[in-house]
């Protein structure tokens, strides 16, 4: 997704984008009201999805803040103690919740937690919220202190998580609606791309892939100019030269100039498309050539004029590891407390309706390329390896690193079902308390799958092994090679905590619906 990068837009500011390359040293807006015709339509979505999300966090703060106290100190008047010297003086909580409510959404405000920028996609939009709210607590408790105010600790220590945690769930359902929108064409900017033929293709393709997004492309101008074509690959159509955006625009009605590269555009033409822009209602955005990079690893910096981009290359801090390390090892003990029954009517399951093991050891390749013996409940007839194969040369994909094999004949009843969701899995519970494998990574695969990597594909190694990946929560068996390494490298690269929570998450809802993609 680009980023916005402007600085000469007013915090929730709607209208027309721009998104240009950090090549650019022109990157600057202007406050001369633009010529071009302004598309009225995505300020509005904007303006009132903005709205909704207000109206729906008061609702959600008042019934925690609000229930938090009747739950606390029942319907009576209940009061807060401010000592001054020798006197003390009485609020009602009944005032004080109206208040805290009230600084509350003002907090969110100040974060932009409904900005347009961050809804949609990504975690941001949720780390707001959370910040911001911390921050709020923190605020008060401080305060409380200095100023003798005596505020019960039970309230507010409820109020707080109780309070995020539905703060969040409601913008989660929110999403899931915007999501749904967006997929059909809705609540999105419409996008005119701007820049070379390849750099346009490659971006259009980006933005058609990831719909919900919010980006949805109508048009593009190319330095040839030329007219009546379409983008390579795509249904997008070419409105002419860079010299005719402000045409194309009004002739797509789009709202969003996308920038995709400056090699091939006059020195000062990104300058001159900036000027052309309403300060206060248009913005300037920044796409990089540079992909496959998350937020936390990329820093701008202006010097003498020019916005240098600082990529940090990847790495593990010690932190970093314990931190992973300690997660995986509390959680994987939690998971496997909750589901002992499950794991119980699994075993029983497979023993009674095949001869052979519970379980399946398989060598894989794991982290840094050291092997190790990957634990699965068998859902294969014994002696399935040596029919692999074969199954491949006939399928054509045995000189593909990714192993699938449709309708595989070997699979049992049961072990049909088990895969589908995924149940098959749930040994390598006891992989990640060894220590071979954690609970989010690349999938491990087997030493004939790994001779046939190539240099980036290896770059997988770098992490240990995961129960559940990227991959597996992007579309599974239905993905093919290329994709899954680019996911895995991704994940491999810009690892955090936040983002293995958010993949667990998705694991869990894809374990519940498969869909068509699991086999």
């Amino acid at each position: 997704m680009p980023y916005d990068f402007s600085s000469a837009t007013a915090p929730g500011a709607t209208g027309t984008h721009v998104i240009t390359a950090p090549s650019s040293a022109a990157a600057t807006a202007s406050s001369t009201p633009s010529s071009a015709t302004a598309y009225r339509g995505p300020r509005d979505w904007r303006r009132r999805y903005a709205s909704l999300l207000r109206l729906t966090d008061l609702l959600v703060l008042i019934w925690v803040v609000y229930g938090t106290q009747i739950a606390w100190f029942g319907f009576g008047n209940a009061q807060v103690a401010i000592r001054e010297d020798s006197r003390i003086t009485d609020i009602s909580y009944w005032l004080f919740s109206g208040g805290l409510v009230a600084v509350w959404m003002w907090t969110l405000s100040l974060a932009d937690t409904r900005d347009h920028r961050i809804i949609g996609a990504g975690a941001e939009e949720y780390a707001r919220i959370a910040r911001s709210s911390l921050s709020l607590f923190g605020v008060i408790a401080i305060l409380a202190f200095l100023a003798r105010v005596d505020v019960a600790r039970g309230f507010l220590l409820i109020s707080l998580p109780v309070g995020v945690g539905m703060l969040l769930f409601s913008r989660w359902l929110w999403r899931q609606w915007l999501v749904a929108k967006r997929s059909v064409g809705e609540y999105s900017a419409r996008v005119l791309l701007v820049g070379s033929e390849a750099s346009v293709t490659h971006l259009a393709r980006e933005l058609k892939r990831m719909p919900g997004s919010g980006y949805r492309v109508v048009g593009a101008c190319v330095p040839s100019g030329r007219v009546a074509g379409t983008v390579k690959g795509t249904k997008i159509p070419i409105m002419g030269s860079v010299d005719a955006v402000a045409q194309a625009m009004a002739a797509t009605g789009a709202d969003t100039v996308a920038v995709t590269s400056t090699d091939e555009l006059p020195p000062d033409k990104v300058k001159q498309i900036s000027w052309g822009l309403e300060a206060g209602r248009q913005h300037l955005v920044l796409a990089p050539s540079i992909v496959d990079i998350a937020g936390p690893r990329v820093q701008t910096r202006p010097v003498a004029g020019v916005p240098l981009m600082h990529v940090e290359t990847p790495k593990f801090s010690r932190g970093q590891l314990f931190l992973k390390r300690t997660f995986d090892l509390a959680a994987t003990i939690a998971i496997i407390v909750v589901l002992s029954p499950l794991l119980i009517a699994v075993s029983c399951a497979v023993l009674a309706t095949s001869t052979g093991p519970l379980l399946y050891k398989q060598e894989r390749i794991g982290q840094h390329g050291k092997p190790f013996r990957m634990l699965k409940f068998r859902s294969m007839r014994v002696g399935a390896d040596r029919e692999l194969q074969a199954l491949l040369e006939a399928q054509g994909t045995s000189q593909k690193p990714l192993f699938k094999i449709k309708n595989d004949p070997r699979i049992t009843p049961v072990g049909r079902f088990i895969r589908k969701y995924s149940l098959d899995e749930l040994p390598q519970l006891f992989n990640v308390l060894g220590g071979s494998m954690s609970l989010v990574g690349p999938r491990p695969q087997i030493a004939e799958e790994v001779a046939l990597y190539n240099d980036a594909a290896k770059r997988r190694l770098l992490a240990r092994p995961g129960l559940t990946g990227l991959w597996q929560v992007s579309g599974r068996s239905s993905l093919v090679w290329e994709d899954a390494v680019k996911l895995d490298l991704y994940y491999v690269e810009n690892w955090s905590l936040v983002g293995d929570l958010t993949i667990l998450a998705k694991t869990a809802r894809a374990v519940i619906t498969p869909g068509e993609s699991a086999h």
